[in-house]
């Protein structure tokens, strides 16, 4: 078995727990307590030769933050992925957001949705990982202080706190690319696509609409108008 995606993501999950955050909040980093469950998803689902990749932002609070799998809504990591390992706990957690791991049952709307249409478009998963991979630009989560542990994404961290850790997403996800090995690099939102482009790497890149609720475009017919994005890119035939 090929353990360079998996040495080379423990490697960089380390990295990223050394930081160290201005940031005034709660910072989880599923790479490490639900390491498990992301390493069974490496390894079945993100393939040398696959021809396209579509990358994330970074994880999602009833997500990845729980299930420690990209887009990790629970149903979807269960039933479609068939992923289902014990998930630890954050050295220091949020009282608002515990980590319920495979027993959360809230499920994570960006997640279903995006998984949702590969299903539809590949009824088994191992088709889907011929073709396709799903990754996120950075593993961490950065929830607010307050009650509600508000998501905090990447992009509004202060610089001192953002550029030591897109270095390091950078140096990863160019590894990941080379690795890989897509003709097509897709991301799931403006910040991913702006991401990719940054790098240089001489690969189509493009975008999708991300399938958050919380962004309008994403509530009426997102797989409709993402599959007639897709295939009009000639990404998917």
């Amino acid at each position: 078995m090929d353990n360079y995606l998996a040495d080379l993501t423990a490697d960089f999950s380390a990295q990223c727990s050394r930081l160290s955050f201005s940031f005034d909040g709660y910072v989880y980093n599923p790479l490490d307590y639900a390491w498990t469950n992301h390493r069974q998803y490496l390894e079945n689902y993100v393939k040398k030769g696959t021809p396209v990749m579509f990358l994330g932002m970074n994880p999602g609070p009833f997500g990845m933050l729980q299930t420690g799998v990209p887009f990790g809504d629970i149903v979807s990591v269960t039933e479609y992925l068939k992923i289902d390992n014990r998930v630890g706990s954050p050295a220091v957690e949020h009282p608002g957001r515990p980590v319920m791991g495979m027993y959360i049952k809230r499920r994570e709307i960006s997640g279903s949705r995006l998984w949702g249409l590969m299903a539809s478009r590949y009824p088994d998963a191992t088709g889907f990982a011929r073709e396709n991979c799903v990754m996120n630009y950075c593993p961490l989560g950065f929830l607010s202080p307050e009650k509600t542990a508000k998501n905090i994404t990447p992009d509004k961290l202060c610089v001192s706190d953002r550029a030591p850790l897109e270095k390091l997403c950078n140096e990863y996800l160019l590894k990941v690319i080379e690795y890989v090995n897509p003709q097509h690099l897709v991301g799931v939102g403006k910040y991913a696509e702006d991401k990719l482009l940054s790098l240089n790497t001489g690969r189509h890149v493009c975008s999708i609409i991300h399938p958050s609720p919380g962004n309008p475009q994403a509530n009426n017919n997102w797989a409709g108008k993402t599959l007639a994005k897709l295939e009009e890119l000639g990404i998917w035939k």
